[in-house]
C-alpha cells in the first residue's frame, strides 16, 4: 500500500511539473506593451438585422438588444400578428433577445424611440429603460426576463418629468434608480418616482455644458461605498448627496484640458471594490478611472466643417482615488488615442478598453480611423509603464453606436456601429454593422483549462443576505495545482450604450477558509457585502477566480 502510495504521489509531482511548465506564463509577469498576444475573435452572427446601440445581459444570460426606431426598416422582420396588432414605426424590429447559450435571436417589440436612451437593472432583475427620442424622450419601458418567448418590452411614453435624452442611471442602495442629465436637461429623478416633488435641479449640470458642443451628455455615474455618488461631466466631477439633495464635495478638474463626455466621448469605470477587510466593516476604499475623450472644439471641427476636420483624440487616463481625504488625479497615458471606448471590467479585475476611433468624436460620420486593437489596464500593476498592453485586433471597426459587455461565460459581446444617419450598407469606410462577435480574453485560451475553477454549488445563491456568510464548492481540474490563491468576486453587469457602462461594479469579497474536500474539489467559507452601499440590490455574476483564471460566473442575488 506505502508503495502504490508513493507511486501515485510520485506520478501527481511529475505531472504538476509538466504541467507547470507548460502554463509558466501564469507566473511570469507580463511584458510592458506585449503586441497582438492577447485573446481572441469569434464572429457570432454575421447579422442580427439591427445594429447594437444599447445592450443588457439579463440573470437568464439573455441579452436586450435595440437601436432607434427612426432609422427606416432594419433588416429584421416582425411576427406578421405583432405588427397588425401594435403601434409601431414599420413591421421590422428595432429590438431582440439574444439567447447566448444557443447563440439565437428573437425580435421584440418598441413603441417609441430608443435613440439614445439610458437604462437599468432593477432589484428583481427587470430591465428599466428610459428616456429617448421624440415621443420616447419622457418614455419608461420594462423588460422583465421569461424563459418563454412571451415576454416583451412594456411601455408607458409619459412617465418621466423632463425628457431624458442622453441621460445616465445608477441602481441605489433603496433599489430606486436615479436618472441624471441629458440634452438640455440640468435635473434628475427617480424610479420609481419620489413622492411629492419628482424632479431636482441640479446646476452642476448646467455649469459643465460647453456652449455649441454640449460635452456633459451621457455623465459618469458611480455609486461610492459611502452612499453617495460620483458624477463626472466634461472635466469636472463631484460627490453628490441624492437623499438631500446636495453637493457635498467637488473634485480638482481632470487635468489635460481634453474633453470625456459626448460628443467628445471618453470612458470610466469605478475600479474593483475591495471587501476583503474583518467582516467587510474596514472602510472600503474607491477610486475611479477615466480615460480617452477628445481636445476642446474637436466635434466642432468634425461636424461643421467643409472638409471635415478629424482632430486626434485624448490618449490619457486619469485615476482619482476619490474616498481620499485630498483626492489628486494621477494622469497615464494610453498606448494610442481613442475617442469613444467601452471600458470593462474583468473577473480578473483588469480593465478592457475596447472599440473607438483614433480621431474625431462620436456623431454623424464624425469620426475616423477606427481603432481595432483592445488595450488590457491592470489597475494593480506597480509599475505604471507596465499598465497597458496591447491586445490581438477585430477586422470589424466598432465606432459610434457600438456596445459591449461581459457574459456570465466570461467572454465579452460586441455589437454595433453606426456612424450614419440611417442604415447605410454602402459606405466605403465605415458602413453601418449589423453583425454581433465575441472577444475571448487570454484567460480563456485552452492552456489555462487545467487551472480555471468550476464552480458546484453556491450556498443560497437566490438569497443572499446583507453581512451574512456563505460557501461556494469548485472543482480545480489539475490536482496539485490549487495553492489556496483564491478569490470570489461578484461582478454587476451594467447596460452598455455610447460608451458608458451603467451600474456596472466588481466586488472583491472577503475568503474566511479554503477548505479540501477531495483531490479535485474545494470549499470556500465567504462573507457576502455588509450593506446595499457598496452592494446594491439585484442579480450578480459570481466568479472563482484562481491564479488570474476566472470560472464561469454563477448568478446570484442580494
Amino acid at each position: 500500500m506505502k508503495e502504490e502510495r508513493f507511486k501515485k504521489n510520485l506520478y501527481a509531482v511529475i505531472f504538476s511539473f509538466f504541467f507547470l511548465c507548460s502554463t509558466s506564463d501564469l507566473l511570469l509577469p507580463r511584458s510592458p506593451l506585449a503586441i497582438l498576444t492577447g485573446g481572441r475573435w469569434d464572429l457570432l452572427q454575421p447579422s442580427i438585422g439591427i445594429s447594437a446601440m444599447h445592450m443588457q445581459l439579463l440573470h437568464n444570460n439573455k441579452v436586450a438588444i435595440f437601436d432607434r426606431t427612426d432609422y427606416g426598416p432594419s433588416n429584421l422582420s416582425l411576427p406578421s400578428q405583432t405588427c397588425r396588432n401594435a403601434t409601431v414605426f414599420d413591421c421590422s424590429a428595432h429590438s431582440l433577445l439574444y439567447d447566448v447559450a444557443s447563440n439565437t435571436f428573437r425580435p421584440l417589440t418598441l413603441q417609441s424611440d430608443t435613440w439614445c436612451s439610458s437604462g437599468s437593472l432593477n432589484a428583481s432583475g427587470s430591465l428599466i429603460q428610459t428616456g429617448g427620442y421624440g415621443v420616447g424622450e419622457r418614455a419608461i419601458r420594462i423588460f422583465t426576463p421569461c424563459e418563454g418567448v412571451s415576454c416583451d418590452w412594456v411601455e408607458n411614453r409619459a412617465y418621466l418629468s423632463s425628457r431624458r435624452w442622453y441621460s445616465t442611471n445608477q441602481i441605489l442602495p433603496d433599489g430606486r434608480i436615479i436618472i441624471v442629465g441629458g440634452r438640455r436637461a440640468f435635473t434628475y429623478e427617480f424610479y420609481p418616482k419620489n413622492p411629492g416633488k419628482s424632479v431636482f435641479y441640479l446646476r452642476f449640470l448646467a455649469e459643465t455644458r460647453d456652449p455649441n458642443e454640449e460635452n456633459n451628455l451621457y455623465p459618469f455615474l458611480h455609486l461610492l461605498p459611502d452612499g453617495n455618488l460620483f458624477i463626472f461631466a466634461n472635466r469636472r466631477s463631484i460627490l453628490f448627496d441624492f437623499v438631500n439633495h446636495r453637493i457635498v464635495k467637488e473634485f480638482p478638474e481632470i487635468p489635460g484640458g481634453d474633453k470625456r463626455n459626448y460628443p467628445s466621448t471618453g470612458s470610466s469605470v469605478l475600479l474593483p471594490l475591495f471587501l476583503t477587510g474583518e467582516n467587510n466593516r474596514s472602510k472600503v476604499s474607491a477610486e475611479v478611472l477615466v480615460c480617452g475623450g477628445a481636445p476642446p472644439g474637436a466635434f466642432l471641427k468634425a461636424a461643421r466643417t467643409i472638409p471635415k476636420i478629424f482632430v486626434g483624440a485624448s490618449r490619457t487616463c486619469g485615476r482619482l482615488k476619490v474616498t481620499d481625504s485630498n483626492p489628486i488625479w494621477v494622469m497615464e497615458q494610453m498606448p494610442s488615442p481613442r475617442v469613444m471606448p467601452d471600458m470593462l471590467l474583468l473577473p480578473n479585475g483588469d480593465v478592457l478598453i475596447i472599440n473607438g476611433a483614433a480621431n474625431g468624436t462620436a456623431g454623424w460620420e464624425d469620426a475616423t480611423n477606427a481603432v481595432l486593437n483592445p488595450i488590457l489596464y491592470l489597475p494593480n500593476e506597480p509599475d505604471p509603464t507596465r499598465r497597458f498592453e496591447i491586445l490581438a485586433p477585430t477586422r470589424i471597426p466598432r465606432m459610434y453606436h457600438s456596445a459591449s459587455l461581459l457574459l456570465s461565460d466570461g467572454r465579452v459581446l460586441i455589437g454595433g456601429s453606426n456612424p450614419h444617419r440611417n442604415y447605410n450598407f454602402t459606405a466605403r469606410q465605415y458602413p453601418t454593422e449589423l453583425s454581433l462577435e465575441a472577444y475571448l480574453p487570454r484567460y480563456l485560451d485552452p492552456q489555462y483549462a487545467r487551472v480555471r475553477p468550476s464552480v458546484l454549488t453556491v450556498e443560497l445563491a437566490g438569497n443572499m443576505m446583507y453581512g451574512k456568510s456563505f460557501s461556494v464548492r469548485f472543482v480545480i481540474p489539475a490536482f496539485g495545482m490549487f495553492d489556496g490563491g483564491v478569490s470570489v468576486r461578484l461582478v454587476a453587469p451594467p447596460f452598455s450604450t455610447h460608451s458608458t457602462a451603467m451600474n456596472q461594479r466588481l466586488l472583491v469579497l472577503r475568503v474566511r477558509r479554503v477548505a479540501q474536500l477531495s483531490a479535485f474539489a474545494y470549499k470556500a467559507d465567504v462573507d457576502c457585502p455588509t450593506n446595499s452601499y457598496v452592494a446594491p440590490p439585484g442579480y450578480y455574476m459570481m466568479f472563482v477566480v484562481h491564479r488570474g483564471i476566472p470560472s464561469e460566473a454563477v448568478w446570484v442575488k442580494l
